[in-house]
């Protein structure tokens, strides 16, 4: 048992330690994961501030919209109109939730709109399997999948472009609420 939780909690960090390289390419790693996460955390926060509700669809319905678009693109649409699409696809979607799942809710117990926050999350997964079934999609977002070498760091040309957007968004979001009369 003493090994496992060595090799488990200890032998990772030490082998970092010996090798500095390997070390920074988990920090830069783990930076970019954190700020993706801050953006997945803003959205959580943004709708329980405005509704009050803890929506656990949240992560599903923008799986919904990524499906919907690889969908479109699939159907051989030009990125634009598919992300044009898509958008309309989803503000569709977010008024019949709204207007099917919440809205007959209201003045109910905030575990009430919980619980049905985690069924429309069920039934979103469902329908998507159905209609686009289980296999996994990729979406060309145009930015190669490659890396490159800065001073023996290997860094991830897509990972470093998502963290460096997310970064940016998390960065406008804090100066439009704490800076607007909206926010």
């Amino acid at each position: 048992m003493i090994e496992l939780l060595h090799a488990v909690l200890v032998a990772p960090f030490a082998d970092m330690a010996g090798n500095v390289t390997f070390l920074v390419e988990v920090l830069i790693g783990g930076i970019a994961a954190g700020l993706m996460y801050s953006l997945v955390a803003l959205g959580f926060v943004l709708i329980f501030k405005a509704s009050s509700v803890f929506n656990f669809a949240q992560g599903v319905m923008v799986l919904f919209a990524a499906l919907t678009l690889v969908g479109l693109m699939e159907k051989g649409l030009p990125v634009p109109v598919a992300l044009l699409l898509t958008v309309f696809v989803m503000i569709a979607l977010a008024f019949a939730v709204e207007r099917v799942v919440l809205r007959p809710l209201v003045n109910q117990e905030h575990i009430i709109l919980f619980m049905a926050t985690i069924g429309l999350n069920f039934f979103l997964e469902g329908f998507g399997e159905m209609a686009w079934g289980a296999n996994v999609k990729r979406l060309d977002v145009g930015i190669p999948d490659t890396s490159f070498i800065v001073r023996g760091v290997q860094i991830n040309r897509l990972e470093l472009t998502a963290a460096l957007t997310a970064a940016v968004l998390v960065t406008v979001l804090a100066l439009f609420f704490q800076r607007t009369k909206i926010g």
